[in-house]
């Protein structure tokens, strides 16, 4: 038994919109398992915090256009939310009974600045003046207020120029991060962007292009992965919410009631042992959030295939994921829209856990899958 607590353990925590959720694992011949898990359906503001420099992203956000690498947090965090996040991350790893002394978060694709540059073959000791030089210009504030990290993606030999993969992020919200985890009793082992965790869960080690559709509660994400990497980031605002209002104003109930019935119909629709709701009839309903989302696929395909040495290349599978993933038919009707192989992705499947866990943990994967791949993140280094 002692020499079982003295096993490393793994924590990934996903601070979303709709939530935290928290994963632990320990390692046991070379493949990770389940210790524990949990998460809350309070909902979050982290999503909010914006650029104040951005004139037009309130305006952008209101008519729920594509936000594209404009959502940069600023320093207009408060001690009121230090203290609210805190105590929800103590009150969650208290009934998880979590044993790891730190942990590996998330950071919310909209305050992630996220770019692929090319850049002429250069050594080692100079590519780091060149990136910063040519990333200046693009960022949407100073470099020095930005922390920088950046990754040459994989070319040819014959290649004349590389292609490199920048993430910034503020010092402010690192800063944000790091005094609400010291107040929590949690070491900030390191921030992480969702797109990589996602696609270190969803993928693993398959270099197969692919598109990662994450729907949550207020934004949808689009990542398009290649060779392992999330090469496009794409954002809109649509999502579980907007589910949930169509929902209550077609059932006349209150809000309270809506999300146990959305569930309910998730289960039930899929079915097809009903004559309630046709699938063209649930697809009609939903089409003001599904709609976006198809257009962004096209937008997110496109992007990708201007981007030098891409052309040709088309994705070989979508896979979704997110807690509104589960809508009844959105795979199959993807799929037959764009001819691409679509399914909901298994967030467990890297990982071992008791057979008697499979019917909840399976209920509630696509909501963990940013949590279980953070919670990876040293395991597979």
């Amino acid at each position: 038994m002692f020499g079982f607590f003295k096993q490393k353990s793994y924590l990934g925590i996903d601070i979303g919109s709709g939530g935290m959720k928290l994963v632990e694992l320990r390692l046991e011949k070379k493949r990770p398992v389940l210790f524990t898990y949990g998460l809350t359906s309070d909902k979050q503001d982290v999503h909010k915090f914006k650029n104040v420099q951005d004139q037009n992203i309130d305006n952008l956000l209101q008519k729920g256009d594509k936000v594209e690498n404009i959502g940069i947090a600023d320093d207009r965090f408060t001690d009121f939310q230090i203290e609210k996040y805190s105590n929800t991350i103590k009150s969650l790893c208290k009934a998880s009974k979590i044993i790891s002394k730190s942990a590996v978060v998330s950071l919310p694709v909209s305050s992630v600045f996220h770019a692929v540059v090319t850049l002429p073959i250069v050594k080692k000791e100079e590519l780091d003046h060149i990136v910063k030089a040519e990333v200046r210009k693009l960022l949407p504030m100073p470099l020095e207020e930005m922390a920088l990290d950046f990754q040459v993606l994989k070319g040819s030999e014959t290649d004349k120029n590389q292609r490199v993969l920048v993430n910034a992020v503020s010092h402010k919200l690192i800063e944000f991060y790091s005094k609400v985890f010291s107040r929590s009793g949690l070491a900030l082992e390191a921030l992480e962007p969702e797109s990589t965790a996602l696609t270190r869960c969803l993928m693993g080690r398959d270099q197969a292009v692919a598109m990662i559709i994450d729907i949550g509660s207020e934004r949808t994400n689009f990542f398009i992965i290649d060779q392992g990497s999330p090469i496009t980031h794409q954002s809109i605002e649509s999502g579980g919410d907007k589910i949930d209002r169509i929902l209550q104003n077609i059932l006349a109930v209150d809000a309270g009631f809506v999300e146990r019935i959305k569930y309910d119909l998730f289960d039930f629709l899929p079915t097809g042992n009903n004559n309630i709701l046709s699938e063209q009839k649930w697809l009609d309903i939903l089409m003001p959030v599904i709609d976006p989302i198809l257009k962004e696929i096209d937008v997110s395909l496109e992007m990708y295939l201007r981007q030098t040495g891409n052309e040709g290349k088309r994705p070989e599978k979508i896979i979704l994921t997110g807690g509104m993933s589960l809508m009844p038919f959105l795979a199959k009707y993807i799929e037959s829209k764009f001819k691409i192989k679509c399914y909901v992705g298994d967030a467990w499947a890297r990982v071992v856990y008791q057979d008697g866990l499979k019917p909840v943990l399976r209920q509630i994967a696509p909501r963990m899958s940013v949590a279980i791949g953070l919670a990876m993140r040293s395991m597979v280094q």
